[in-house]
């Protein structure tokens, strides 16, 4: 009785065993068979243009990815629309951001793009930024969600639901290229100053030579990139002095001095050992 009782208990082991190696090839099996998603590549950008009553294309990113997207032939016609509910509850959280108004700051010229195999399933949806009539400085920046309403065209692609921020920052027009005398002040107490030349490196964003605890070793020539909105100054996130992999971002907004000249920034350096501010004080050389 002994041994059968033992036959038996091999026999129930075994076929529990092979039960749980059925389920788990049915389960990979279903990984081959799952949708293939459209929509946006990113999830939020920062568009930046003077208001100069002039249109400025932007283009959206949008694209077919899943498990069986490669063996897609047919055309993928997705459709997009603002997402005013979303920009509504933004808006209602963020007391520095607007609702952006179609045919105010806005227009989509075509809400519908054909995703073609030829292509990759890669196209752009372009959006109009408008700047007639805007006066700047604004007290809010307008900001738009877009979200993809249908993916049609093959029964294995399903619109995304994710949806893309637009920030839409009307510049005002500045010109801080130039030399300064710059004092950086840390939360260690350690201060530094010398003498740099700030860089233009884009529509209203500049590059300094010095950052932190750097300003006297050989990565002088490269500091950190900053943005100005209307005199407000921003350190948006990047690495310290682009040769390391510390991230450096502004903690608080900066301010430029009309009368002065003198542009203040506030900064953060990331360290092992705790995070360091930074106080950046520039005095133009006249």
């Amino acid at each position: 009785m002994k041994t059968l009782k033992y036959i038996l208990i091999i026999i129930l082991s075994l076929g529990a065993f092979n039960s749980c190696l059925v389920d788990d090839t049915t389960r990979y099996d279903l990984n081959d068979k799952g949708p293939n998603l459209a929509g946006f590549t990113d999830g939020n950008v920062l568009v930046t243009h003077f208001a100069d009553g002039n249109e400025y294309d932007v283009p959206v990113k949008v694209k077919v990815i899943g498990p069986t997207s490669l063996d897609l032939t047919s055309d993928i016609t997705l459709t997009v629309e603002a997402d005013e509910q979303a920009m509504a509850d933004l808006a209602a959280s963020d007391p520095t951001k607007v609702a952006a108004v179609e045919g105010v700051n806005y227009v989509i010229p075509d809400p519908v793009i054909i995703l073609k195999d030829a292509d990759n399933y890669l196209g752009l949806i372009h959006v109009t930024m408008l700047t007639e009539g805007i006066a700047t400085p604004l007290a809010k920046t307008p900001v738009l969600i877009l979200k993809t309403v249908s993916a049609t065209g093959d029964t294995k692609v399903l619109n995304n639901g994710k949806n893309l921020q637009l920030t839409l920052n009307y510049a005002c027009f500045s010109e801080f290229q130039g030399t300064y005398v710059v004092t950086h002040t840390s939360s260690t107490g350690a201060v530094f100053s010398r003498t740099e030349d700030i860089i233009k490196v884009g529509v209203e964003q500049y590059l300094t030579a010095s950052v932190g605890t750097w300003g006297t070793s050989p990565f002088t020539d490269y500091g950190f990139i900053f943005d100005n909105a209307c005199n407000v100054l921003s350190v948006p996130h990047q690495y310290l002095a682009n040769a390391y992999s510390n991230d450096t971002w502004g903690h608080k907004p900066g301010s430029y001095d009309p009368a002065t000249g003198v542009l203040t920034i506030y900064y953060t350096i990331y360290f092992a050992a705790g995070n360091r501010t930074y106080t950046a004080v520039y005095v133009p050389v006249l």
